[in-house]
């Protein structure tokens, strides 16, 4: 999860300088090509580490070590073929790919391609160590893949334009995003040396297991190919549907502002400030989700294997409970704070307005996002693969139907997206708890869970907007003449968000919202205790 904070915190400021190079025009080309590379990514690789870290873990919990390197090395055959194939068919077919009124995001989709063949082995990897219970070389490589990406994507967007487009000002926001895009191949690249390092460092370890297994299975490479096809094509198959909703949304959108002759440029600027400005800041939070999602897969998918129900259902309610208290939080610091933020990160005067409108409005897209997320990791992880599939289809084609109608039948533009946005999320989040309680007969407990968090939320939203407001006024008045907006917004952000944390913690504590038992499992859990039984909060 600290991993998950600090690579979405970097994606969220190195995006901020690539916008004021590229602009949103610019941005538009990236998310437009982003979104299809990604669609690619989820069909050919990206379910692999989940499924990786399923299949064996499951050998593991039955201590078949054999078996579990086994498929560890049919997934590596796998990627080899299907990231290539997919690879150069996203290469050699990008104009067929990008919508026809959207043709300048085909060289940034080109771009893009390799970074797909090498994040197949690099999925393998981080699912391989995954499954032995440790996401320490996963958080590690992701960490160094974002900080690559950052550094390349702000220097080698200034490089694209200083040697294609010096001079032509149409030309900057397409080669900007080309070597912003740049940043994403080199990242992914730095990130796969990394596991390959830890992975042979770890040889050792893996073939003295591989040595001591006594267990009589020996499955054949056909069957443990066969294991894996059946988990991966659905998990791969749910995951597609459950994430085409932005590949449709761009298609849909720029369909519709054509054919209400909306210019091209105006379009991608449109786009860009949707993909980039708000849905940037809601995935900060929602990358927690997906890690706790990815860190409980193993645990529950072992529980679930030697029918330990009731340790299953345990990991399932200390994940949605953990997640809550996370999520529900961000969302309301992101409403009360929207306009500072965006003044910090993408302050172009002539979108600020709206991208604070839908930050606000849309924040609650967050907690949605989260718990489907989640729930969608438990689904996979007791094996009904087929169940989350069902559940973001079925979403899906009423996202479709919702979008579609607002956009043209009303003037509403961005603000249908995000209003079809809020209602997929929401019918996921919905469909995914409902399959729980049946295959799992878990029964939610809601005060703790729900309850409480939101009233400490609200609580830390109204002080923490007063807090803001009253320390901007101070400090505005005393050093204004002398700090630049930025940099002052900047500090009393900083200030905000810490006194932020601290109010919310106070209330949860104080109101039973998380246990000391609970307490005592976070980062220094123990000073924490300690503090708040010194202020007579426990």
């Amino acid at each position: 999860m600290a991993a998950g904070i600090l690579v979405r915190i970097i994606g969220v400021l190195y995006r901020s300088p690539v916008t004021s190079i590229i602009g949103d025009e610019g941005n538009g080309y990236y998310s437009i090509a982003y979104n299809i590379y990604s669609m690619v990514l989820l069909i050919s690789s990206y379910s692999i580490p989940m499924a990786v870290s399923k299949v064996v873990s499951g050998k593991l919990a039955l201590k078949q070590y054999r078996e579990a390197h086994k498929v560890f090395r049919c997934a590596l055959l796998y990627v080899l073929i299907v990231g290539a194939v997919a690879s150069l068919f996203t290469f050699f077919c990008a104009s067929l790919l990008v919508p026809d009124s959207q043709m300048n995001a085909v060289p940034v989709l080109k771009v893009l391609a390799p970074a797909i063949f090498l994040s197949g082995f690099l999925g393998v990897l981080r699912g391989y160590f995954q499954a032995h219970s440790t996401m320490i070389p996963t958080s590690i490589s992701q960490i160094i893949e974002q900080v690559l990406n950052a550094i390349v994507s702000i220097g080698a967007a200034l490089l694209f334009i200083w040697l294609f487009a010096r001079g032509d000002e149409d030309g900057v926001p397409v080669f900007g995003a080309m070597g912003s895009a740049a940043g994403i191949v080199v990242g992914v690249a730095a990130g796969l040396v990394f596991m390959i390092l830890i992975y042979r460092q770890n040889r050792t370890y893996f073939r003295k297991h591989y040595k001591e297994d006594v267990s009589p299975a020996d499955s054949s490479y056909k069957e443990i190919f066969k294991v894996m096809f059946l988990m991966i094509t659905p998990v791969i198959l749910s995951t597609c549907v459950y994430n085409i909703s932005a590949t449709i949304d761009q298609t849909i959108f720029m369909d519709v502002m054509d054919y209400k002759d909306v210019a091209a440029k105006t379009a991608a600027a449109l786009y860009g400030v949707f993909a980039t400005k708000y849905m940037t800041l809601i995935n900060v939070p929602v990358a927690l989700s997906n890690s706790i999602s990815t860190a409980m897969i193993p645990a529950v998918s072992a529980a679930y294997t030697v029918e330990d129900y009731e340790e299953c259902n345990e990991q399932v309610k200390q994940s949605i409970h953990l997640t809550m208290m996370i999520s529900i939080p961000s969302a309301v610091g992101l409403a009360v704070l929207a306009y500072p933020v965006m003044q910090l990160l993408f302050p172009q005067k002539d979108t600020i307005d709206l991208a604070v409108h839908l930050l606000q409005m849309g924040c609650i897209t967050v907690v949605f996002y989260c718990l489907s997320t989640v729930t969608n990791g438990v689904l996979q992880g007791i094996g009904k693969v087929n169940v989350p599939l069902r559940n973001a289809a079925v979403a899906l084609l009423l996202h479709v139907l919702l979008l579609s109608g607002i956009l043209y039948f009303t003037n509403m533009n961005l603000t249908a997206l995000l209003l079809a946005t809020m209602f997929y999320a929401f019918m996921m989040c919905l469909l995914n708890s409902i399959s729980v309680k049946r295959y799992l007969g878990y029964r939610q407990e809601v005060r703790r869970t729900f309850v409480i968090p939101a009233v400490s939320a609200l609580g830390m939203g109204v002080l923490c907007y007063i807090f803001y407001q009253g320390l901007y006024m101070i400090l505005g008045g005393l050093l204004g003449v002398v700090l630049p907006v930025r940099l002052l917004v900047l500090v009393c952000l900083l200030v905000s968000i810490g006194f932020a944390v601290l109010v919310y913690f106070v209330l949860l504590i104080r109101l039973g919202g998380v246990s000391e038992k609970e307490l005592l499992n976070f980062p220094k859990g123990y000073r924490i205790v300690h503090y708040a039984k010194r202020y007579k909060l426990l």
